[in-house]
């Protein structure tokens, strides 16, 4: 009996042994990420790994996994212009490393390489393309600048292993001397404007004023011109509509009485 347990045991001890060994030697690959293999012997491995669950040589080979999807990351800079007007600029570079790349990547920047190169670069890109405009240009020519930026990146980029899938300029300010005479010229914009406004409302006024005695003017001439060919006629049409509206109006009156013309009439008063 004791030697059964003595088997079982050893037996039990084999398999907790090979079991351990068989998952030393397993690992995963999750979705959206790589493998680079570092051997004890022969260095990182010129291969990268896809997903799915592989084989090792257990405290010999050893993986490292890499996340190859695209990640955010914002880098500001200040950095002077070419009127030597300060500048801060905030970029946002979505990266992502290139997955041929991963073995050289590991053995010149390690894992970390994106604190190692996104900050350095995008520090020498913006500075170096700031530098060719100054303070009005990178306001008025911000698509040109931003495309420059662009270019000039995603080719400094390629150089580590990297690959840029967006570049944009998120904040974009200058020093308090720049700002306050840009603040001071709209202000004398805007006043400018104001006045000009007053003065073509005034000049509009004018012209009304003048088309208005004009018309007066011209009304006038054609009324003198109309009584004029009248002549007497005219006046006389006038005082017959007079007389109408004047006996009108008396033979409302109670108090008045119309007398027959060339008749005599007699009239009982009281005594």
């Amino acid at each position: 009996m004791a030697k059964l347990f003595n088997t079982l045991g050893k037996l039990g001890l084999g398999i907790a042994i090979a079991g351990g060994v068989v998952n030393s030697a397993l690992y995963n690959v999750d979705g959206g990420h790589r493998a680079v293999i570092f051997d004890r012997f022969a260095g990182v491995k010129d291969i990268v790994v896809g997903e799915g669950t592989h084989f090792l040589i257990p405290w010999v080979q050893k993986p490292i996994i890499y996340d190859i999807r695209s990640r955010p990351r914002s880098v500001p800079t200040v950095t002077g212009s070419k009127d030597l007007q300060n500048v801060n600029i905030t970029l946002r570079v979505l990266f992502r490393p290139l997955p041929t790349k991963l073995p050289q990547i590991f053995t010149t920047l390690g894992i970390d390489y994106d604190e190692r190169v996104l900050p350095s670069i995008v520090n020498e890109v913006l500075k170096a393309v700031v530098a060719q405009y100054d303070a009005a240009e990178l306001i008025m020519q911000r698509e040109v600048v931003s495309q420059k930026i662009n270019e000039e990146l995603m080719n400094r980029a390629t150089q580590f292993g990297l690959m840029l899938d967006d570049i944009s300029i998120t904040h974009l300010t200058f020093g308090r001397e720049f700002t306050e005479a840009v603040e001071m010229k709209q202000v004398a914009q805007q006043e400018a404007e104001k006045a000009r406004f007053v003065v073509e409302k005034e000049e509009q006024r004018k012209r009304a004023a003048i088309i208005r005695a004009e018309g007066d003017s011209q009304a006038a001439l054609l009324l003198a011109k109309v009584l004029s060919e009248a002549g007497e006629g005219l006046v006389e049409l006038r005082k017959i509509e007079a007389s109408e509206d004047i006996a009108y109006q008396m033979s409302q009156s109670p108090n008045v009485i119309y007398l027959p013309s060339g008749q005599q009439t007699l009239l009982s008063l009281p005594q």
